[in-house]
């Protein structure tokens, strides 16, 4: 590296970390190690990539706290799982290299859009910046003796011809991922790893660990910069041409900087708390992680068939958990993003047409869908856009697959089985059988794990056949929209009126007794509900609450029942509860804030007449549970699952139901918000407090006229304008009026 160049690398960070202190830009309010210390399960894990981008890593380590990093990270292949390939350097002065180089690291430094670490015992520094498909390493190798590269596929094959390397890896269910490389110099000497050291007599290696290295002299600065394909060795070098062949480390970090600017940049917030700004921005960060676009130049890998296809000129994405995301990160990006929207559910559509079965896909990744979870909320995903006038799909086609999905596919969880006897019995009576506790699994399609988790996936489909009759009437079909509708009241089948919680029964109708909603189901209660307890699935009627109100005796009940919610205590110590129920942390009660079926919970107040039960819980909520620190987000994030809730509710917004074209409101963490809508508008949302503390909203107008609801529209928002709250200390009666409460599904036919 020149002086000039690393001069300029040097200006760039020093600007970037100055703006915290000033003026910033908002990639510089993004922390990447918020939450990477978990609180019991997964962590977030800092990944550097552009938005969207098919080339992700984060550091290779087993967690935050580890003493080493496994080499370096080339790309991870799905979110959180599958790292091909490994990229190690070393001066190696004992003489002795291995295929992965496991080495202590300091002063590591991680932006959305680089990375950099000392390595090698302080000897190496390796900084690394990425763009969609490509990325550049550039390594400053800092003592004496002689440097070595090592790239390394787990399994597959490796070549390496002067200062060329490229290769392939095997990854799950028999998808290849290629990578073509080059080094700006060409190095004193290259062979394969053979025996901890460099063979010179071969060029390529194959099978397990099959590695190249490649030898520099010492007080170096070597630039190593790749491409990767899911189609073949020749389209990542056609990669690599297009986008980091002829750009420099620089050149190309500022492009992935002003990439995050822009898709950051399309909310803008100002006021309120500095954590509170770095929180907002992270959790938008991370809504952006995925789903991937692989479009190669024209052409992509589709994982439901294994086979080349054209994009016919649209990207296309996959890597979506969409039981995590249906809630709130495809909504948010059906506000801020539709035109990305629309391209994404083309892509599930298109994913459907190539899947010899034409079901729609609830976990789809570049590994291929491996219908994890439970129901198949991809319908949600399709109503709620089309309900907000994004139509860039075939709606006909996404109606079919959709309800393929849901008619011809078992509703057993994380099972991709043809229906039986089991999906018969919902369809004619309308819930999931449980077992009783002594009774044995006969079914073939229920996975011994997961179990059937009857009144979770009777809840969740009814809530999914409800999205199906928003398709079907959009569609001009009134018999299925009908039928649908009749459908979306099955989880009245399992309200047990003596308890006011829903209940598993037997294929004879009989409740399961005795019974206890906090421990009863076994571990993640999934004999009958799924990671939570009865606790959590009492409030998962996310398309009518006003039915479930009604179910339990009235508003007064209702708001009673949220309350010892967030009251009733966890029934056991922690260490029982937990061991039982590790993905319900978060608690305040029984309220789980980790895990993406509360979401909706706190807003529940807004549709019984008490709103500032909502506006007091969501900012106690995020105040507690999302905080700009190592720890600060408290369960399994998924890639957006959480931070599409935190991004909405800090505005003072949330989509309790998707497929239903309204936001619940809250009062908004900042002074000014201002969301930049795709058709030129803009949103802007204000707040005067009387502190910084206030919180309940005392009154509001839409464009300065009075506005007495908890709720407003999304066809307002998108004709541009101003919501304005006036905040207080004091709870007022805002918004409390039966006639200002949301809207709920229609009526049951």
């Amino acid at each position: 590296m020149n002086g000039m160049s690393k001069l300029i690398t040097t200006f760039i960070l020093l600007v970037s970390w100055l703006s915290a202190w000033c003026e910033s830009t908002p990639v510089d309010m993004v922390n990447p190690y918020m939450g990477n210390i978990s609180h019991l399960l997964m962590p977030t894990f800092p990944t550097v990539h552009v938005p969207y981008g098919m080339l992700r890593i984060y550091p290779q380590r087993s967690s935050y706290v580890d003493n080493y990093v496994n080499g370096l990270p080339v790309v991870v292949v799905n979110h959180r799982e599958n790292c091909c390939f490994n990229f190690s350097a070393t001066h190696n002065p004992n003489g002795k290299l291995e295929a992965v180089m496991r080495s202590d690291f300091d002063n590591e430094v991680i932006t959305p859009y680089y990375y950099k670490t000392d390595i090698d015992k302080q000897r190496i520094e390796a900084e690394f910046t990425p763009s969609e498909h490509a990325a550049i390493y550039r390594l400053h190798f800092l003592h004496d003796t002689q440097g070595y590269m090592l790239l390394n596929s787990g399994n597959g094959e490796m070549t390496v011809e002067q200062n060329r390397i490229s290769g392939y890896q095997n990854t799950w269910g028999g998808v290849k991922v290629y990578l073509y490389a080059e080094t700006d110099v060409v190095p004193n000497a290259t062979g394969i790893l053979r025996d901890h050291s460099l063979d010179a007599t071969s060029a390529t290696s194959r099978g397990n660990n099959a590695c190249v290295v490649l030898k520099f002299p010492g007080k170096s600065t070597v630039i190593l910069r790749y491409a990767i394909s899911f189609i073949s060795v020749e389209q990542a070098h056609n990669n690599f041409l297009e986008e980091v062949s002829a750009q420099s480390f620089d050149q190309v970090m500022t492009q992935a900087r002003d990439r995050w600017n822009h898709e950051l940049g399309k909310i803008t917030v100002s006021g309120g708390r500095a954590d509170d700004l770095k929180v907002f921005y992270t959790s938008l960060y991370r809504c952006m992680e995925r789903p991937v676009c692989i479009s190669e130049q024209g052409r992509y890998f589709c994982p439901a068939d294994h086979q080349i296809h054209s994009d016919e000129g649209r990207p296309f994405y996959t890597d979506d958990w969409l039981w995590d995301t249906y809630r709130a990160t495809h909504p948010l990006r059906t506000l801020i993003d539709p035109e990305r929207e629309a391209d994404i559910i083309h892509s599930l559509v298109r994913t459907a047409q190539h899947d010899p079965r034409h079901w729609f896909p609830t976990f789809p990744a570049v590994t291929g869908d491996s219908r994890r979870m439970n129901c198949n909320h991809g319908v949600a995903v399709v109503a709620d856009a089309w309900i907000k006038g994004i139509n860039g799909f075939d709606l006909n086609l996404a109606y079919e697959y959709t309800k393929r999905a849901i008619e011809e596919k078992t509703l057993a969880p994380w099972s991709s089985h043809d229906a039986s006897w089991l999906d018969t019995f919902y369809h004619d009576q309308g819930y999931i059988p449980a077992l009783k506790p002594d009774e044995k699994e006969t079914v073939k399609g229920v996975n011994g794990f997961e179990k059937r988790q009857a009144v979770a996936v009777t809840l969740g489909t009814s809530y999914d056949q409800w999205c199906l009759s928003q398709i079907a009437s959009a569609l001009g079909r009134k018999d299925e929209a009908e039928y649908y509708l009749r459908c979306s009241y099955n989880y009245r089948n399992l309200f047990n009126e003596q308890t006011g919680f829903f209940h598993p029964k037997d294929k004879d109708g009989n409740w399961i007794e005795p019974f206890d909603y906090r421990f009863s189901g076994g571990l993640g209660a999934r004999d009958y509900y799924d990671e939570n307890n009865g606790w959590t699935y009492r409030w998962d009627v996310q398309h009518n609450p006003a039915d479930l109100i009604a179910l339990m005796g009235g508003r007064e009940k209702f708001v009673n029942n949220l309350d010892q919610t967030f009251d009733e205590w966890l029934g056991r110590n922690k260490y029982e509860f937990y061991s039982q129920l590790p993905d319900q942390t978060g608690n305040v009660g029984q309220f789980s804030m980790a895990n993406e079926p509360s979401l909706h919970i706190p807003y529940l107040y807004n549709y019984a007449g008490q709103p500032w039960k909502t506006q007091k819980r969501i900012h106690s909520l995020i105040n507690q549970w999302f905080r700009n620190d190592l720890m600060g987000v408290p369960g399994d994030e998924d890639g957006g699952g959480l931070s599409g809730f935190v991004v909405f509710s800090m505005m003072g917004l949330y989509p309790v139901t998707p497929g239903l074209p309204i936001y619940n409101l809250s009062s908004p963490f900042f002074d000014s918000i201002t969301i930049k809508l795709s058709n030129g508008k803009k949103w802007h949302i204000n707040a005067l407090r009387t502190d910084i503390e206030a919180k309940y909203i005392q009154n509001a107008t839409v464009n300065g006229q009075s506005w007495n609801q908890p709720w407003i529209e999304h066809a307002l928002m998108l004709e541009g304008g101003t919501i304005q709250f006036d905040l207080g200390n004091k709870h007022s009666l805002w918004g409390s009026e039966a006639k200002s409460s949301p809207a709920s599904a229609m009526p049951m036919p």
